[in-house]
């Protein structure tokens, strides 16, 4: 499933933002060490995510970064669940933040 180029940059914010904690939680020790490899996963990890164009183009990276992720996350239908999860807790935060500005 090909992702729309309207959608792209939600998308992609919002892998981005995940994974990125999930390297610096859970990859320490694993996929680096130091803040230079860090740094140097962290940019490879972004342009990766940048990258894609589909539901499988993410599943590819989902599964070069496998250490970060449970293994359901790593079929098509875990990958695709996985964002759908993002997208759906990015609008709660929004919902929230909208909902304690006018109360």
């Amino acid at each position: 499933m090909n992702i729309n180029s309207e959608n792209k940059q939600a998308i992609h914010d919002v892998l981005i933002t995940d994974m990125q904690k999930r390297l610096y939680e859970d990859g320490k020790g694993i996929m680096f060490t130091n803040d230079n490899e860090y740094t140097t996963q962290l940019e490879s990890l972004t342009e990766d995510v940048l990258h894609t164009n589909s539901v499988s183009d993410i599943n590819n990276v989902l599964c070069d970064y496998d250490k970060l992720f449970p293994s359901e996350y790593l079929t098509l239908d875990g990958t695709l669940n996985y964002v759908i999860a993002l997208l759906v807790g990015e609008i709660d935060k929004l919902e929230n933040t909208v909902f304690h500005l006018s109360v």
